[in-house]
């Protein structure tokens, strides 16, 4: 191992170097064999726990030798696992987009709900499904993409406006305004008519309830495509934090490389929003539990947010049904609570150095 080396204190560049180069396989290894072990326990907790009491035999059976003329199975089947997999392939998704989008902004703030993103996707799926009666998964899940890459569009249109250009803060309020504004419009759109409004209210907070397997089945492999670039830009990113021209200078393609991260960001937030409707906050509070776990060096950072991200969903998901017991809160709601207090002190501190 080459030994850690002091970064010179006025040099920014040596010590964002110093930031990315200080993990040891090892540690890396050790976080991720951790996270793992936290996943499989949040797996088990939304499997074991629910509205209704399962026992714990008909749970294992449900899983792994279903026999559906069970009621306890047949709820396995139906409802816990469905539920169970929607969380992680929305938690992946909108872990590793909030990733990404800070990777490439150089944003703290950036996250797939503040910057509406969320809400553009779910627009879209509300449209496709509410007004067009586009109503096959296969169909409906590419106007979630288009209006993903529409509102990330229009955010960034409108923070870069001004001679500052797009500043984090500025990003995050025309997110936030985006996000009320086509939240407005998903609502009006829900209030067609009362049965348009029952079948699709989904669409205004999130939730892992309801999902069945064609929903799913059409977003994997999207969301797969979305890992795997995530994954693959990890050396990329860290250059990116380095600056522009010194990413350059190290010879990496910038222009490609922000487009190859605006790909995987619609892919992974537009399938995590067909899964589970515009959840906020898990892009944002993932990759910051991340880092500091991993460091900054996003080869480690991406990975523990894979892992990461779909546990927090899970758990929220789990807290939502116990809370209200008999009855059950979305899990968009539980996520909001959750990461209210890590986003206002985030934007209080770049307040600060602003001054």
């Amino acid at each position: 191992m080459t030994p850690a080396i002091d970064a010179p204190a006025g040099d920014p560049v040596a010590r964002t170097q110093h930031r990315i180069t200080r993990v040891r396989v090892s540690t890396g290894l050790a976080g991720i064999l951790g996270l793992v072990v936290l996943l499989v326990l949040s797996i088990a907790l939304s499997l074991m726990i629910g509205s209704g009491s399962v026992p714990l035999s008909d749970v294992w059976q449900g899983v792994f030798s279903p026999d559906r003329s069970v009621e306890g199975q047949l709820i396995m089947q139906e409802l816990r696992i469905p539920r169970t997999v929607a969380g992680l392939l929305a938690g992946a998704g909108l872990g590793l987009a909030g990733a990404v989008i800070q990777g490439v902004t150089r944003n703290p703030l950036a996250d797939p709900g503040l910057l509406g993103i969320n809400a553009g996707a779910s627009a879209a799926v509300v449209f496709a499904l509410g007004w067009l009666g586009l109503t096959s998964a296969d169909v409906y899940i590419w106007f979630g993409f288009l209006g993903a890459a529409l509102a990330a569009t229009l955010v960034y249109g409108i923070g870069s406006l001004g001679r500052e250009g797009a500043t984090p803060v500025k990003l995050a309020l025309a997110g936030q305004a985006a996000s009320a504004a086509l939240l407005a419009l998903t609502t009006a759109m829900l209030l067609k008519d009362t049965e348009t409004y029952d079948r699709y209210r989904f669409w205004q907070v999130g939730s892992l309830v309801g999902r069945d397997s064609a929903v799913l089945g059409q977003a994997a492999p999207f969301i797969a495509v979305g890992v795997v670039l995530a994954l693959l830009l990890g050396p990329q990113l860290n250059a990116l934090a380095l600056g522009d021209d010194v990413a350059r200078g190290l010879g990496q393609k910038v222009g490609l490389v922000r487009v190859v991260s605006a790909v995987a960001v619609v892919l992974l937030t537009g399938a995590a929003t067909v899964v589970a409707g515009p959840i906020a906050f898990v892009g944002l509070v993932v990759p910051h539990a991340a880092r500091m776990l991993a460091g900054a060096d996003y080869r480690w950072l991406i990975p523990y947010s894979l892992l990461l991200a779909p546990s927090l969903l899970l758990v929220s998901d789990v807290l939502g049904r116990l809370i209200a017991r008999p009855g059950e809160l979305q899990v968009g709601i539980i996520t909001a609570a959750v990461g209210a207090i890590p986003f206002i002190l985030l934007v209080r501190r770049r307040k600060m150095a602003e001054l």
